[in-house]
């Protein structure tokens, strides 16, 4: 059952049981809510017309802003040893490098002692609302997902290859998965003109995990690329509002992504997080081609010679957010990160900057 948050109007997702209030993520008001018997005696009112959230972010114009979310799955035969970290290195790089202020961040994993802050599924939609809510011109996005992704089935024949690709939240088991249909009218859709939201989906079977109608495909080692068209043969398909989007994944719509200690040799990470970060310290980030370039390499060639962290000192910026003592693995991976866009440009003249 939802209700709406008495301050900021934004609807809440009651907890299991028959809570008397109900804590805003949003704005952290405390909303009174009724017996159950009240919900019966009527019917529920007709929604409020939208009222723009009140953002815990300066109110200027250019602002940054981004959701990390990282799930290790602990205590479950579903355990990722590298997903927190992946969140802890990305929030250092956001912050660190492009100038991302700490309260523009928010963050969702198991370690996070906020309850609102636990990637459930009801806090990841909600933390999905909250960074696109009352986006203006001039505003960068970043939604990073580092945990488990899956597929279901798509009777409806708006998907290429027939299956959705799906986030795992924490507690899939029981309230399910959030479905890359309801990505894209969270993240994708809402963007006015003038917003860039960027997207790092770390998790298996992600290459269209956004829904976005284009997706780069790199021909073997040549450099060369095309666009291949994923709109839906059938149906109508949902765009932007004007904004502009680019997802990084960490793998094809029908490959596994890995978490891995082959990468950093110290501890695990997820493959595409890490070289990710890597492209970007090495410099080699200046367009989405040469970044997305540097992170196919990093990964294919783990392994090898060349594979993994750079020879000579380690990545200190990074290093410095990593617990010592993974083991190493020296099996090649086999993923191959993906580029999706919600419009086609030229990769290798396309500056890329967050």
């Amino acid at each position: 059952m939802l209700i709406n948050c008495t301050n900021c109007r934004t609807p809440l997702q009651l907890p299991p049981g028959d809570p008397s209030t109900v804590r805003c993520v949003i704005c952290q008001a405390i909303t009174q809510v009724a017996a159950a018997s009240d919900y019966r005696s009527f019917a529920p009112p007709p929604p409020p017309a939208p009222v723009p959230v009140p953002l815990p972010l300066p109110n200027v114009h250019g602002r940054k802003r981004a959701v990390i979310c990282g799930i290790a799955y602990k205590n479950t035969d579903f355990f990722l040893k590298g997903c927190i970290n992946d969140a802890k290195c990305m929030r250092y790089l956001l912050t660190g490098r492009f100038h991302f202020p700490e309260d523009s961040i928010l963050m969702l994993t198991e370690d996070e002692p906020d309850p609102y802050r636990i990637p459930t599924k009801a806090n990841m939609r909600m933390a999905m609302y909250w960074l696109v809510q009352g986006c203006q011109p001039g505003d960068s996005l970043v939604f990073h997902f580092s945990g488990h992704g899956s597929q279901q089935w798509n009777p409806n024949g708006e998907e290429v290859d027939g299956f959705d690709e799906t986030l795992v939240p924490l507690d899939f088991q029981t309230q399910g998965m959030i479905v890359d249909d309801e990505i894209n009218a969270t993240l994708v859709r809402p963007l006015p003109p003038g917003v860039r939201l960027h997207a790092l989906m770390d998790c298996c079977h992600s290459g269209t995990a956004l829904d976005l109608p284009y997706l780069c495909r790199m021909v073997s080692d040549t450099g060369h690329y095309v666009w291949e068209d994923h709109r839906p043969m059938t149906g109508t398909w949902k765009g932007t509002s004007g904004g502009e989007v680019i997802s990084f994944s960490g793998c094809d719509d029908h490959q596994t992504s890995s978490d891995t200690s082959a990468l950093s040799k110290v501890t695990n990470t997820g493959a595409m997080t890490f070289c990710f970060i890597q492209a970007i310290e090495l410099g080699q980030a200046t367009t989405y081609g040469s970044i997305l370039n540097s992170m196919r390499h990093a990964i294919r060639t783990v392994g090898s010679n060349g594979g993994g962290a750079p020879a000579g000192p380690p990545n200190t910026n990074l290093m410095n957010m990593l617990v010592y003592g993974g083991s190493v693995s020296g099996h090649l991976l086999k993923q191959e990160v993906q580029l999706t866009a919600n419009e086609t440009f030229d990769v290798y003249t396309k500056p890329f900057f967050i």
